[in-house]
């Protein structure tokens, strides 16, 4: 099953130009949707993005980051268990 990435590029706790790159690394072939993900309340003072439609949040990127690298699919897309 691919990942999939949901950021905000409008919310002021979300840094798009730092953490897009840190996404792309953890998962290249991730599909990426950059836009309002109507998540204004926390985003305000998280960082935050949505890994395969769930909010996961921290104070700062670099939790968020972690936080992330655990929630992803680790399975290739084609692979089955």
């Amino acid at each position: 099953m691919a990942n999939k990435f949901a950021i905000c590029d409008d919310c002021q706790a979300t840094k798009i130009k730092s953490l897009l790159p840190r996404l792309k690394k953890i998962d290249p072939d991730a599909e990426i949707d950059i836009g309002c993900q109507s998540y204004c309340g926390p985003g305000r003072k998280k960082s935050f993005a949505f890994v395969n439609d769930r909010a996961i949040s921290a104070l700062d990127e670099d939790e968020l980051v972690k936080k992330v690298e655990k929630k992803v699919n680790k399975t290739p897309a084609g692979n089955s268990r």
